[in-house]
């Protein structure tokens, strides 16, 4: 007997799958390079045309999500994003995703000792460029925060 979840799977179309496992190939991309630093990696995520809004912060194109990401975590201690739960909406030529986020981040330095987290969602719009998916925009949903703040520095 077949489990409903894998039937489920099995009818969706191939391409529809593969487009979903690189999508998602793109946001453990995302959770790496915010967790090691790595922001070279930057391109590989974001459209260099994409613009975001975390939290009520809008940042118009990808040197400016950069720019917030260096300013936020560059002098954070350790962080783990962890990902989860995405779902991709395909609309034609258009595709959105969501995914639930959880970002755990630890102060460094005198502020070594606090913490702070938030959960909620990433919703994506994508764009599919020579190089592969990359995020047009995102807007962050925080559903939840606790800890102080001031470690992002």
């Amino acid at each position: 007997m077949t489990h409903p979840q894998e039937q489920k799977a099995a009818d969706l179309p191939l391409q529809a799958w593969r487009t979903e496992r690189a999508l998602h190939q793109v946001l453990v991309r995302y959770a790496q390079l915010c967790d090691t630093r790595d922001w070279a990696a930057i391109s590989e995520v974001f459209d260099e045309a994409a613009s975001a809004n975390y939290g009520g912060w809008p940042l118009a194109d990808r040197a400016a999500i950069l720019r917030m990401l260096q300013r936020n975590l560059g002098g954070c201690g350790p962080t783990q994003h962890l990902l989860g739960n995405l779902l991709v909406d395909h609309q034609g030529d258009t595709l959105c995703s969501r995914i639930s986020v959880r970002a755990s981040h630890r102060g460094a330095g005198s502020l070594a000792e606090q913490t702070y987290e938030c959960m909620g969602e990433y919703h994506d719009r994508w764009v599919h460029t020579e190089r592969g998916w990359r995020i047009a925009h995102r807007s962050m949903v925080i559903a939840l925060e606790f800890g102080s703040r001031d470690v992002l520095r």
